[in-house]
């Protein structure tokens, strides 16, 4: 175990034990009167962390809970969110990370990660060596740039690259040891946090595009030289700096932006069952998007790939989706316009309200990603419904008071027609003696899969094939009486499983476009299997030491 014994052992969250260790392991590691004398199975470990958390008033509470017994005990950890993925999820990550990345810096116990300081250019390198796991497949890195929908958060940020990592274990079985979380340290323009004295990060503003993607640079070369089989996830980015940087190492490195290919696969996984529902084919949509940001666009982008494997040209295809952004149309005849914004930039008439647009536009499916919350209004849905039979409304923005509309909204207003989903989980809905379970389109669906193919495969690139197969595979996993309820997502009590038969056709999808540094095998999800982590102790032996489990 390290060469760790007594308390030091005891204070290891990654090899720690607890009440689990055996006699003979208590005697060997000098661990004899250090911990009660009885000895427990990790099964009643796990029934005293359920009694605990019982006594927690809010989820943030039993966040901070969770994260203690991460830091004192990462295999119960492990063992406690994976043992009812529905229930942990919301507390680990979305909604509850957004309260507890605000309160980070009070919050704050043990560092957790890699902080990297732009004060650190020209020593990357050095750095990241620092790191004491040498074979690090996974770095999932922010700059606080934009979280979630709360904006500059700075270090406060961090929280989303720690919790992103564990949805990788908690949802797809990667093993946590392989996983880095990193906070690119570039300062901050949020005037609160530069006054506030416990801000954990750099009392600095933003640097110029220029200096801050020179030291991404510097990072991302140092990854791969560093940790040579490294992916690296990029998170919560602004929008442009997003957009721009997946294009900048896409073809260079091992890397993919959640908020853009994660965002647009989970929407298209989505809107593959809404196809299903309404018996119709992408190529036969009109898509309106609130917000044109870099997941507006990402979406957009997944989207046209769709259609084109249905037949249509990309001209075609980007001509039947359009964007509203706070200055109306992305049209042909804006100045302001960015350019990963000007292939949708249509000939279209003047309007800042969205109502307006739906008239014009005459789409069968609208998509918020504006971060708005109410954006959505009921004279908007209600436009949809005397349009469509069937109108596919997507609030897709989180936390949940930024969704562009409820799931209730959605079915009253349209008198029950609507095919609804959300980026948050919404209860069931009752209207008119029906019930309707509204999915919620979360990425935590998509990434945890690609993690574990590009784990088990060793791919040299990820791809939006990649991700298009990722978003037919969890959408096959939902079944026809989730679609009469209008579930559009697939349960998440069963998440280890479909996302890991959504790896075996991810990894089908490397090997045949030749991206794997692995032989191919004939028995793909044996090589997944052989890579999954499970949430039990190492296998003791005093002559042999520990073997780490799972």
């Amino acid at each position: 175990m390290k060469n760790l014994s007594g308390m030091h052992l005891l204070e290891s969250g990654e090899l720690n034990k607890a009440t689990a260790f055996s006699e003979e392991e208590r005697k060997y590691y000098g661990l004899e009167g250090l911990i009660p004398d009885k000895i427990e199975s990790i099964d009643l470990q796990h029934q005293r962390v359920l009694r605990q958390l019982g006594f927690k008033a809010t989820n943030y509470e039993r966040y901070i809970f969770l994260m203690s017994l991460l830091d004192h005990n990462e295999t119960l950890f492990y063992k406690t969110i994976m043992s009812n993925p529905s229930y942990f999820l919301p507390i680990i990550y979305d909604p509850t990370i957004g309260e507890a990345c605000l309160k980070f810096d009070v919050g704050f116990r043990q560092s957790r990660g890699m902080y990297l300081s732009i004060k650190h250019k020209g020593r990357v390198k050095q750095i990241l060596k620092n790191w004491p796991q040498k074979d690090v497949r996974f770095i999932c890195v922010t700059d606080g740039g934009r979280i979630l929908g709360l904006g500059d958060l700075g270090a406060n940020g961090m929280g989303i690259p720690i919790g992103k990592l564990q949805l990788y274990t908690a949802a797809a079985a990667v093993p946590p040891h392989y996983l880095l979380p990193l906070y690119l340290d570039a300062g901050t323009n949020n005037e609160s946090l530069l006054n506030d004295p416990l801000y954990l990060g750099l009392k600095e503003r933003r640097p110029s595009p220029k200096e801050l993607y020179a030291f991404v640079d510097e990072f991302v070369d140092a990854v791969q030289q560093v940790f040579p089989l490294c992916c690296i996830h990029f998170e919560d980015w602004t929008g442009v700096d997003a957009i721009n940087l997946l294009e900048r190492y896409r073809n260079k490195a091992c890397c993919y932006n959640d908020d853009i290919q994660g965002t647009a696969a989970i929407t298209v996984s989505g809107l593959v069952n809404a196809m299903k529902i309404k018996k119709e084919k992408f190529k036969d949509q009109k898509i309106l998007f609130l917000g044109a940001g870099s997941a507006g666009i990402g979406i957009a982008n997944l989207i046209v790939s769709v259609m084109v494997e249905e037949g249509l040209s990309e001209e075609e295809a980007r001509s039947q989706i359009a964007l509203f952004d706070v200055h109306g149309f992305i049209e042909s005849k804006r100045k302001d316009l960015l350019d990963f914004q000007k292939p949708y930039a249509h000939a279209m008439p003047s309007t800042k309200e969205f109502a307006k647009a739906i008239q014009i536009f005459k789409p069968t499916a609208i998509i918020g990603v504006s971060t708005i919350g109410g954006a959505f209004t009921k004279e908007v849905v209600e436009g949809m419904g005397k349009i469509n039979q069937r109108p596919i409304i997507f609030a897709l923005s989180n936390p949940t008071e930024h969704a562009e509309c409820t799931p209730a909204q959605a079915y009253e207003w349209t008198k029950g027609k609507a095919i609804y989903a959300a980026g948050v989980q919404f209860d069931p809905v009752h209207w008119n003696g029906k019930s309707y379970h509204p999915g919620q389109a979360n990425n935590f669906y998509i990434f945890p899969a690609i993690g574990m193919a590009v784990l088990a495969t060793q791919a040299k690139r990820v791809n939006d094939a990649m991700f298009i197969e990722a978003a037919k595979a969890i959408a096959d996993e939902v079944d026809s009486d989730l679609l009469s309820k209008g579930c559009l997502y697939p349960l998440q009590a069963h998440i280890l499983e479909i996302e890991s038969r959504a790896a075996h056709r991810i990894g089908k999808c490397i090997f045949d476009q030749n991206l794997a540094r692995v032989s191919r095998s004939n028995n793909i999800q044996e090589l997944i299997a052989r890579n999954t982590y499970r949430p039990e102790y190492p296998v003791f032996s005093a002559k042999r030491g520990a073997r780490k489990a799972g």
